[in-house]
């Protein structure tokens, strides 16, 4: 089946040449280092390094704390980090700057994969999640580069699509060395679609080993002071297509009922910054764009619509109630535990199908609330608002639940340094 996956691959480069030009449309960020993304890199690494993959800002903020302590157990070796998405790009350059080498991951094209890997010589490589690209784990089989998955996720949706092609991906999924899943029910999907058993590790989500510095709450505290202390602050994070819609809507419902209520809108994606503000203004909203705000916010400002990427958290840490976008259109949902990490109450849809374990969690625990629909988002936001000590428990419930599953991140840290003991790197 490799074969035909290839043949298929061929066949649309075309769309995928269009697609990439589409993008670049929209976000000239992609019209750049366009060679990267068929595997002719800039300069040379040192060979033997650790090359650690993060498709987009999700994976990369996931996979930055693992990252700085291989910086720190091992000095010595290149650490290279790649991404699929210009804001996984500026998000490794933020928080890592020159400490890393980064660069586009190649679309999967046997030729493109191998001259990454020539170009790298990477002695080990780690995925963050969940991508399994067949031409690129059989280049690491043939390259004998041992393959880490961390922080696997497979969603019911996820593992019935692949297992419409199970042989291929029994066999693809046969060259990754270790998995480090977030939940059994991701382990027992892995293994219906043939990975083997001895090589899976139930390790937990390495996103509950966010540690906020004192910036952020301080940054958070910076942003409050401008809104206005005694203002009620709603923030909806992550937000896609038709989401703002029904936020709006919602959004007009609470502000009638609970004065001087300021939504914060942060779209999850950049190209979109500027829909968001025209469907903003046509609803007759005052919106301010971030980047154009300083000094007090205007009292007659309704909406503060945040157009920079990575500003999330500070923002989360300036409000009083969440609301966890992707999940009221079927997109999946975003991270949860950010959000809780900072004691904020947290709210999301019925769509959490990427982060099914851990909503549960949330459920489970007193942590989030979860509402299928405008109007109970309605009521659950304006029961919070009006409830201090409820809005305090969840906080305070979130914060618990982070700090008690806390651990996954050690657990891989011992499984590269486990690799890496067996020699894999000098």
């Amino acid at each position: 089946m490799l074969t035909g996956y290839r043949l298929v691959l061929y066949l649309v480069l075309p769309w995928v040449l269009f697609r990439l030009a589409f993008r670049g449309s929209r976000n000239p960020g992609y019209r750049k280092r366009i060679p990267e993304r068929f595997g002719f890199q800039g300069p040379k690494p040192p060979a033997g390094g650790v090359w650690i993959h993060a498709v987009s800002v999700g994976e990369v903020n996931a996979a930055v704390p693992l990252v700085r302590r291989l910086l720190v157990r091992w000095p010595e070796q290149a650490v290279i980090v790649t991404t699929m998405t210009v804001t996984g790009s500026d998000r490794v350059r933020t928080v890592l700057g020159d400490q890393v080498r980064h660069c586009y991951l190649p679309y999967d094209y046997p030729g493109a994969v191998r001259r990454f890997l020539r170009h790298c010589r990477p002695a080990i490589g780690l995925v963050m999640e969940t991508e399994i690209w067949p031409n690129l784990i059989a280049a690491c089989r043939r390259a004998d580069i041992p393959l880490i998955y961390a922080n696997v996720r497979m969603s019911e949706r996820s593992w019935k699509g692949y297992r419409k092609y199970r042989p291929l991906v029994a066999d693809t999924l046969s060259g990754i060395s270790r998995f480090a899943v977030q939940s059994g029910p991701d382990a027992e999907r892995l293994k219906d679609l043939g990975a083997r058993s001895d090589r899976i590790r139930v390790t937990g989500s390495m996103k509950f080993d966010v540690k906020l510095s004192v910036s952020v709450s301080e940054a958070g505290e910076a942003i409050r002071r401008r809104l206005g202390w005694n203002r009620p602050v709603f923030l909806a994070a992550s937000t896609h297509d038709g989401e703002e819609d029904i936020l709006i809507s919602s959004f007009r419902k609470l502000a009638a009922r609970i004065p001087g209520l300021l939504l914060i809108l942060v779209p999850r994606h950049p190209e979109r910054f500027s829909a968001v503000d025209r469907l903003c203004h046509r609803e007759g909203l005052a919106t301010v764009l971030a980047t154009r705000q300083s000094g007090e916010l205007d009292e007659t400002v309704r909406v503060l619509l945040v157009d920079r990427m990575g500003e999330l958290t500070k923002y989360i840490a300036a409000c009083d109630v969440v609301f966890m976008g992707g999940s009221l259109v079927p997109v999946g949902g975003h991270n949860l535990l950010e959000a809780a990490a900072l004691e904020r109450p947290v709210v999301f849809g019925p769509h959490m199908f990427n982060f099914a374990e851990i909503s549960s969690m949330f459920l489970a625990h007193g942590a989030g609330i979860q509402v299928d629909n405008e109007e109970e988002l309605v009521e659950v936001v304006h029961r919070l608002f009006e409830d201090a000590g409820m809005r305090d428990e969840y906080g305070l419930q979130g914060r618990r639940l982070v700090e008690q599953n806390r651990g996954a991140l050690e657990q891989v840290e011992s499984m590269v340094a486990n690799e890496l003991d067996q020699g894999t790197v000098g």
